[in-house]
């Protein structure tokens, strides 16, 4: 499967933003996805997963209540809506997909990766 990200962009503090991950190649919902960002000299982190058919999630503690995971199947997109953004949640942001898994927070059991998309949030 080949996924393609976008959304990002220059935000205050704050403010919101829509990521988007659309997907193509394979059917969709043989997937649970995942979004993962990584900031400058740090590791990629999880943020937030969906199982394949949008009722399960998970997100993490540092963005909890703040981000919102979702999937569309019939256009085979998952989306991350963040709300009241912090400069610490800069970071190049990646969509993930995990292949035969229920749903997972675990980097390595994603198979496919996007390219990133850049999110810069400014105080």
């Amino acid at each position: 499967v080949q996924l393609q990200a976008s959304g990002g962009g220059l935000v205050q503090a704050g403010g919101s933003l829509r990521l988007s991950c659309a997907a193509s190649g394979r059917t969709f919902t043989r997937y649970a996805m995942g979004w993962f960002r990584q900031a400058p000299g740090k590791e990629r982190e999880f943020v937030a997963a969906i199982n394949w058919s949008g009722g399960s999630t998970y997100y993490a503690d540092s963005v909890k209540g703040r981000f919102t995971i979702s999937r569309d199947n019939a256009n085979n997109t998952v989306y991350l809506r963040m709300n009241s953004l912090k400069p610490e949640d800069t970071a190049v942001y990646y969509c993930a997909a995990a292949e035969g898994i229920t749903i997972t927070t675990q980097r390595y059991r994603y198979d496919y990766w996007g390219q990133g998309t850049q999110v810069t949030v400014s105080s």
